[in-house]
Parts: C-alpha cells; structure tokens; sequence
C-alpha cells in the first residue's frame, strides 16, 4: 500500500483520482463508496484505523429515538433507513437488540403521564422507520420488565416499553468497511500521517506530504476529501492556513462491570433524576446459555474543550454514571466492579463558526454536512455511525461531479446494496460459544481463522483469560488486518481492553511475544509495546482515579 502511494508522487507516476484523509468510519465508509464507482482511490490514517471516535462509541446501530423527541424526524428517517442496509449488506456484524424502558409506579422520571407521551413517541419511531427491523415496539407488564432487569426496585416497576435497534462492533465495522475497500481496488494505509495538502500553481489541492515510517513523500491526487471526523479543522488548518473552530468536541463516556451485577438480558435505559438526562445499560459478550459476561453503562453527549488525541472517562465521569446506576437498582456497584472504561468524541458541526468558505455551516448538529474549501478540499463533518455509508454517498457524489466521468468510473454510488466482506455465510458453523463468537467478528472469513488454528493448534487457545479472543485472531491481525502495534490488537483488532484491562494487561507480555514473531521485532522493540500498553492503562486508571501513584506501582 505504501509502495502505491509512494509511486503517485513520482515524476511519471499516476496521480489517485480520490485521497481520502481519516481512517475512521466517514472516511473508509468514502474510500469504499469511490473505489466502488471505479475511481482510483487512496486513504491515509496517521494512528490506527478507528483509533478516534470509531473504536469508542455506543457500539450502536439505531435511529435515536431521543433524536424523535427533539422533532429531527428527517435525521430518524434516514438512520432507520441506514440502519436496515447495514443490517443486509454486514448481518454477522451487526444485530438486532432489544431496548427496555422501564416505567415507575413512583418515585420515577418516567411516570405514567411521561409513559403515555413515550408511547406516542414509540409509534412515531416505528412509523419513521423502525418497522424496517421487523418488529414494532410493544408496552410489557410489569412483570415481564422485572424478568428482563430483576436489579431494579421492583416495587416501584409498573410496566415497560421494549422497542428494537441493533448493535455492532464500531470498531470492526469499520475495519470491515476497509477491507472491503481494499478488495475494491483503494490503496489504503494507517500509520500514515499528513503533513501537508499540496496545491498546484492555481492554488488547487493536487495531493498531500504524508510520513510513514519516518519517511516522507508525496501522494498526488485530483480531489483530496478531508474526512478527518474530531481532527477535521487541524486537516482545515493545513489547508486553509487558520484553524476553523467548526467543529465542536461532545464526549461520550462508557464504563463496563461484570453482567453478573445487573443481570438485564436486553438493553435498559434509565433515567437520571439530577438532570433529566438518561443512561443505557447494555449486555454484550453473549454465552451458550444466554447469560452474558459482560455489560456497559453510557452517557448522551457532553460539551468537551480538552485534548483531542486522548480524551478520558474522568473521575467526575464515573461519579455520575455511579451515582445514576445505583438509584436505578437494589444492588450497590462500586468503584472496584468496574473492569473497563472508555470515553470517545463526536464531531458536531458548530453553528457559530465562520465558515468563509464556499458553503455556510447550518446548525446540522447530528446531520452532516458535505463542504468545499477554497482550494477544492471537499469535507464531510458531522453524522452518526448509523449514517456513515449516505455521508459517504453524498461526498462521493460531490467528488463525482468535480471529476466528471474517468475511464470506467460511474458517477452513481452502488453502496447501498454492497454486501461487506464476511457477510456471503450462513452464519456460524455451530451454536458453540466459539463459532458464535468467530462468526460475529468475522463471518465467512472466520474460516482463515480456523485455517491458522489447524495449522498450529496453540493458536485455539485464548488472548486474554476469560475473553473469548483466540491468539489465532492476534496472528490474523498481524498478517491481514494491517496491525502494527500491540494496541492495534488489545484495543481495537479485540476489544480486551475494553472489557477487562486488568486481565488484557496481564496478558500483553504474551501476546507481544506472539506479535514479535509476525511483525519482526526485537526483544528492546517488544519491551517498547509493552510498556506503550503499560503507559495507556495507567493514563486511564489515572483519569478516574486521583490517586496515580497507587495506578501507577500496580502496573510497573
């Protein structure tokens, strides 16, 4: 990929016809949709693939109900929409989930008054689109909500209301989204960073400087998309010579406890007493019997002004997610339960920025908004993961018009039907908890994964103890997921970290001896990965902890 990029800067070489700048969900979703229509067509990442917002989000596939409630029906519309598409064209990826909303006899934020506007909000999601998943909400009594989530103070639990959305793996899908991209024909590269857009003598952007590997070189290209998602005005500010201000930072704030504390078999959303705000309650890591090993508790989005490169779940963060959590249940959750955190930005579009540019900025909020700059660089900002591949459809379509019509190139997108790589199965081999879990991650292509454990049967046992990931997946990472450091695999390629990092850290030092052998490092480049790991669990435990010099003697 690398040797392709370096070869469009040349003298004689052939410029890309698309380059594609962020490697998170909007830009490969991009990459995918040109490479698609038959355009040439590279993206460059400077960390990892869904490295930023797209490895840290709700891991959810959903309209937005709450979205409804604000009156942004064009925005339910569309994500419903989308939401079914991606359920077709990825199915091992991404399921349907049940959501719970309980109702409170007293005492509650959502009481029968608010329950009977619930549910003519409910008929308005399923009217919008939610009906495309199949199944329409329904009100439950309130004993069937107390078998979905017997924590709750049952006394006060009247009834519910269970409504359907679907889940995925953000960070899959989005490695996925790639992959796909690159059977298409796209060069595609992380570990490559920007450093600069180049413009011809007209002062239109032609290309960019990129580093990778302590090397720099030129990628030339006719269009350059900037779809850099929370880093989009540093990208602007290369381009344009100042920093926009046009995109407002909201973080989102996770925190995972073992299932075994709450023991809710679907999603639950809770209410907030203090704020009116609301908390979801998710299970996630599904066993043969249908219990589950894990769940995580969310937060709607917040105004963030810190760092972008890392932001954190804050001790204020987990006090409030704490403090929420336990007035919603009989059971007390501590601190100590808590086994992974995760906090992560969403690029909303600022109304008040001057845009100075061709296009005004509207205050499109959850929308997106495709622009151009003066030197041609068209940006998509904003959007949701659910609407990635139209955010991708409508930059593509403005890239088509610029570009006109090249070779065998369409100027119609042919996304909505594109089946993923790994969705041409039947599903999994067997119901086992193993074939279950290869098939969620990688569907057909579980099979290279099997392959790697016949060849070496050490492979079948696991990364992380009491994680189902198998070292095979690490290896398979390393040779064919473009996988270059051991964060690569412990956070994004499996989410170990996420979900147990007290356990994933004790398992770093072997899984970096695996990697080792795949990627070629010595013994002081190994002892570099770990202690790179080292250093991002104790960043976290950090930020949620004030005590760091506790965090960090527990983890030299």
């Amino acid at each position: 990929m690398l040797d392709a990029l370096r070869a469009s800067g040349l003298p004689n070489g052939e410029p890309f016809d698309v380059l594609v700048i962020g490697g998170g969900i909007t830009g490969v979703g991009v990459a995918l949709d040109a490479a698609a229509r038959g355009f040439r067509t590279a993206l460059v990442e400077r960390d990892d693939f869904a490295s930023g917002t797209s490895s840290k989000s709700s891991k959810m596939v959903h309209g937005g109900l709450r979205y409804l409630q604000n009156g942004d029906v064009r925005l339910v519309y569309e994500a419903l929409r989308e939401r079914r598409r991606l359920m077709k064209n990825a199915p091992h990826l991404v399921a349907v989930s049940p959501f719970m909303i309980p109702i409170l006899s007293k005492d509650g934020v959502v009481s029968r008054k608010v329950a009977r506007a619930l549910g003519s909000a409910m008929w308005m999601y399923d009217l919008t689109g939610g009906w495309r998943i199949g199944k329409l909400h329904k009100r439950i009594s309130g004993k069937v909500a107390a078998e979905h989530f017997p924590t709750a103070h049952l006394d006060k639990l009247s009834a519910g209301y269970l409504y359907f959305d679907a889940e995925a793996d953000d960070a899959r899908l989005t490695l996925a989204v790639a992959s796909t991209a690159a059977a298409r024909g796209a060069t595609v590269a992380n570990r490559c960073a920007v450093v600069s857009v180049e413009t011809d003598e007209d002062g239109h952007a032609n290309g960019a400087t990129v580093e990778a590997d302590g090397d720099r070189f030129s990628v030339r290209a006719r269009i350059v998309v900037n779809a850099a998602g929370v880093w989009a005005d540093e990208v602007r500010a290369l381009d344009e010579g100042t920093h926009p201000d046009s995109i407002r930072p909201a973080k989102g704030v996770h925190m995972v406890i073992p299932w075994s504390k709450v023991r809710n078999d679907i999603a639950v959303i809770i209410p907030v007493r203090s704020d009116r705000r609301s908390l979801f309650i998710m299970p996630w890591g599904e066993n043969d019997d249908g219990t589950f090993r894990h769940a995580y508790v969310g937060t709607t989005d917040t105004d963030y002004d810190g760092p972008l490169d890392n932001p954190q779940c804050t001790a204020d963060d987990i006090d409030y997610m704490l403090t929420a959590l336990n007035e919603s249940l009989t059971v007390s959750i501590e601190r100590s339960d808590i086994t992974g955190v995760w906090a992560g930005l969403r690029p909303l579009v600022n109304a008040s920025a001057s845009e100075g540019d061709q296009e005004s900025t509207k205050d499109l909020s959850r929308q997106h908004q495709v622009a151009e700059s003066s030197s041609g660089v068209i940006r998509v900002n904003g959007g949701k993961l659910t609407t990635y591949r139209e955010m991708a459809e409508d930059t593509v379509d403005r890239v088509a018009a610029k570009l006109g019509k090249r070779g065998h190139a369409t100027r119609r997108s042919s996304t909505r039907r594109l089946k993923l790589i790994g969705s041409d199965g039947s599903g999994p081999a067997s119901r086992n908890l193993t074939e279950n879990h290869l098939w969620r991650r990688y569907g057909s292509a579980a099979d290279e994964i099997r392959a790697l454990i016949a060849f070496n049967p050490e492979l079948a046992e696991p990364l992380v103890m009491g994680q189902p990931y198998l070292r095979a997946e690490a290896v398979y990472a390393a040779r064919n997921e473009m996988a270059t450091t051991l964060d690569d695999v412990l956070m994004r390629r499996t989410r170990a970290h996420l979900f147990g990092r007290a356990a994933t850290l004790d398992a770093a030092p072997r899984t970096a001896q695996l990697l080792a052998v795949e990627l070629g490092w010595d013994a002081a480049e190994t002892e570099r990965q770990i202690n790179d790991y080292r250093q991002i669990c104790a960043e976290e435990e950090a930020a949620s902890n004030e005590h760091y010099a506790d965090v960090a003697h527990t983890t030299d």
